[in-house]
């Protein structure tokens, strides 16, 4: 199985939600973060990107679609290994990215070391930040003027580095109709899923519930 969607959005951008959207539309099993939560050994294959040591079809191997962090940092390596892939960036205004991040992400990144969890969530905690976090956000991820000036270079890049065809950038409060247009599918009767609340992701950290539960 090959990737046939790519996520480039960064995570608190709606990517369980569509992780969900996805799913139902039959482009999963769609890989996000949680299934690193859920999965202990994949935290060795992350670690192996990172290292630059790895092969996408193993990293990914049972799943059709990638969305979220830690995949979404490698967006532009997926696209060129995957070239039939669609590309769906994921956004939402800065100001609220940025309130989810700072309390979720960044929160966890920045204590990790200290906080309760399970070994395997601080082994990719660790794993995040001294790879993609760093690289994404220069270690100043708890700035926000850094953090938002990251994600506006983020779209900026994908938008350049991806034919226009081949990429959707999409806030999940549009729901089925932009998704199912630039996937060509029909629109569910089923109303667009929600999940993921700051709530449910420090449940999901601490191993009390699977991330992908809507709410």
């Amino acid at each position: 199985m090959s990737l046939s969607v790519i996520g480039s959005g960064f995570g608190r951008t709606g990517t369980t939600t569509l992780k969900l959207a996805l799913e139902h539309l039959g482009f999963g099993p769609t890989h996000h973060m949680e299934e690193v939560l859920k999965d202990p050994p994949q935290v060795e294959r992350w670690r192996a990107v990172a290292a630059g040591q790895h092969d996408w079809n193993t990293v990914f191997a049972g799943f059709n679609s990638q969305i979220d962090w830690p995949g979404a940092h490698w967006w532009r390596e997926l696209a060129a290994a995957y070239p039939n892939a669609k590309v769906i960036h994921s956004v939402r205004s800065e100001d609220s990215w940025w309130n989810s991040f700072s309390n979720t992400i960044a929160k966890i990144v920045a204590g990790y070391r200290q906080a309760p969890m399970p070994p395997h969530v601080r082994d990719m905690m660790e794993i995040a930040d001294t790879s993609f976090m760093k690289e994404t956000f220069g270690g100043n991820f708890m700035d926000k003027d850094t953090a938002i000036a990251a994600y506006r270079k983020r779209q900026a890049d994908v938008v350049a580095g991806i034919p226009p065809e081949r990429l959707l950038v999409f806030n999940v409060a549009e729901g089925w109709g932009p998704l199912c247009r630039f996937l060509g599918v029909a629109v569910p009767e089923r109303p667009f899923p929600k999940a993921n609340s700051t709530e449910e992701f420090w449940q999901a950290v601490r191993g009390e519930r699977p991330m992908s539960a809507e709410g």
